[in-house]
């Protein structure tokens, strides 16, 4: 079924540019912001913030719903275990990123202090949680499409 493999594949590569973008702020990006002093690191975090929730949000509707879609149409269990992790990261940020987010928004950019400091290091751990929910979608789906069932 070729179209069967590339919504396959599809739904893989969403997940792993999703992972990769999730990992290379959690590894990278993050920890560089944490260099910074309070206000720089409140003030570098919202406009990567805004360009980073349309991109990433994206990549995780699409890869799950394909996913979802060939679970549908295959009956093989593990790219229901994938949509599963990708769609995760959706109620996961909803429920315990969004809080950090709308309470870093609230405070005036540029003005960081402690209290942003210690919101920005909370955010960072949070954010790591869905590198990891990326990823294990990732490979699962990447196990999916190597094991019919």
């Amino acid at each position: 079924m070729p179209t069967h493999d590339l919504i396959a594949h599809l739904a893989i590569l969403a997940a792993a540019l999703f992972a990769g973008a999730a990992f290379y702020v959690s590894f990278a990006e993050q920890p560089a912001r944490m260099t910074l002093d309070d206000a720089a690191a409140h003030a570098h975090w919202g406009p990567s913030y805004a360009r980073g929730k349309i991109m990433q949000g994206a990549l995780a509707a699409i890869g799950a719903a394909l996913a979802f879609y060939l679970w549908w149409t295959s009956l093989n269990s593990l790219w229901l275990i994938g949509a599963i992790l990708l769609a995760a990261n959706w109620p996961f940020t909803w429920f315990a990123i969004m809080p950090v987010n709308r309470r870093l928004e609230a405070s005036a950019s540029g003005q960081g202090d402690a209290g942003t400091r210690i919101l920005l290091h909370h955010w960072g751990r949070l954010h790591a949680i869905r590198a990891a929910l990326g990823g294990a979608a990732a490979l699962v789906m990447l196990v999916a499409l190597h094991h019919r069932l």
